[in-house]
């Protein structure tokens, strides 16, 4: 006689679980809507979109938008100069802010506790903007493309995260390289940071994220058109409409506006680092974990 497989009966959904799932539901929504917002408003007509009422799907579909900022020339110089400026910042970032993690996680370190208060009180307390621009002016980084790179490359926080991880890489790796005869730059290099991938990755979104969506620096320590970044063009673009049509043709600009052209530039900035993310997303729940609670 053929047994007969009886599945097991799904549980129905407990009124907490349902509300849960509720609350989550609405809040990737939420999270969601304004990027699909945006992307519908870089695909619609921009006269037709002034009308109002385009919510969910383009009522005139148009490229329109995107032909207008592939030919500005400003897009593709403020691509080069924060792609740039995201991976020198965030390689310089690691290795600074890796290098004083692993000495400041040594117990032998001398004056370990005076170096710790000193590190913290930075993270509290600053000298504010006026004399931050004193001092970029005096170390001649005004006007500079190393004015994004070297302000940045140190994070306290970044520092703490680091050094958490590296008190938990058992000691005995240590010793045994100390008694290989290894010195503390090779254990650094060689044994400390191809163990902290995980943590390394992590910091690495961080610094690279922030370096990708910053423009206050364009603003403040620049005026050289040849150093705009992607976040400072966006700002022209949302704040001050100062499109450039070039020579593009009545059909295409009579299609756009300010606004529209402002969602597609919009997405082009926002598509490299959602590429990225996912590839650092598995390491970055559980290195979190383990530097803030060990």
């Amino acid at each position: 006689m053929r047994g007969k497989i009886v599945g097991k009966r799904r549980k129905p959904l407990q009124a907490a679980e349902f509300v849960i799932y509720l609350f989550m539901g609405l809040f990737a929504l939420v999270t969601i809507y304004p990027f699909w917002y945006t992307v519908v408003g870089s695909f619609s007509d921009g006269m037709d979109y002034q009308g109002g009422g385009v919510w969910l799907f383009p009522r005139i579909f148009t490229t329109a938008n995107y032909s207008v900022v592939f030919a500005d020339a400003r897009l593709w110089t403020a691509f080069g100069t924060t792609i740039l400026r995201t991976l020198a910042g965030t390689f310089l970032s690691l290795v600074v802010t890796s290098c004083t993690a692993y000495g400041m996680s040594r117990p032998n370190l001398k004056f370990r506790r005076v170096l710790q208060w000193l590190n913290m009180f930075t993270m509290f307390f600053s000298g504010g903007l006026i004399p931050y621009v004193l001092i970029i002016n005096m170390l001649g980084l005004y006007n500079s493309f190393w004015v994004y790179v070297i302000p940045s490359a140190y994070s306290v926080y970044n520092m703490i995260i680091i050094q958490n991880f590296f008190k938990g890489i058992p000691t005995e790796l240590h010793e045994a390289a100390v008694l290989d005869g290894a010195s503390e730059f090779r254990i650094w290099w060689n044994l400390f940071i191809p163990l902290s991938g995980s943590v390394l990755a992590t910091v690495a979104l961080w610094c690279a994220v922030g370096h990708w969506n910053n423009y206050m620096q364009t603003m403040l320590y620049t005026n050289n058109p040849k150093l705009i970044t992607l976040q400072y063009y966006l700002m022209l673009l949302i704040k001050e409409a100062n499109v450039e049509f070039g020579e593009l043709g009545d059909n295409i600009t009579s299609q756009v506006t300010a606004r529209t052209v402002s969602f597609a530039a919009i997405v082009v900035a926002s598509l490299p680092i959602l590429c990225v993310y996912p590839f650092v997303l598995k390491h970055f729940a559980g290195s979190v974990m383990i530097g803030s609670l060990k």
